[in-house]
């Protein structure tokens, strides 16, 4: 399993990233430390996520490949992943879009950088 993240959001992690962090492709089902409650809605959600070096891995039991390196995902949620997949930025309402070899995963993905206090508290879903 690899994903590619697009120019966009490779700049948009290295603005964030402090030597030591870790990348987590969170799927948003309100289980483990960083996980955003479970939507009303029900449709697949990820985010992407930074922590620190010292944060917990607590249900992040897996990785998979990507061109930043090691992404930790809870093991279950590759059942909702693909084995190519893309991250990209969507200039038209500024998001980023999770997609794979079957289409579109994700066409919202958030983003969170839990090493930073004022990204949590930007988020509106925290």
């Amino acid at each position: 399993m690899h994903v590619t993240f697009d120019d966009h959001t490779v700049a948009k992690i290295k603005e964030n990233w402090k030597d030591g962090d870790r990348l987590l492709l969170t799927f948003e089902d309100g289980v483990g430390p960083y996980s955003q409650h479970a939507m009303i809605h029900m449709q697949v959600q990820f985010s992407i996520n930074i922590i620190g070096p010292d944060m917990s891995l607590d249900t992040y039991d897996d990785t998979i490949d990507s061109n930043l390196g090691k992404v930790y995902v809870k093991g279950y949620s590759k059942d909702s992943l693909d084995e190519n997949m893309t991250v990209k930025f969507k200039p038209t309402y500024s998001t980023m879009e999770l997609s794979g070899d079957i289409g579109s995963i994700d066409d919202n993905v958030g983003f969170i950088d839990f090493t930073d206090p004022e990204s949590i508290k930007e988020n509106p879903a925290r």
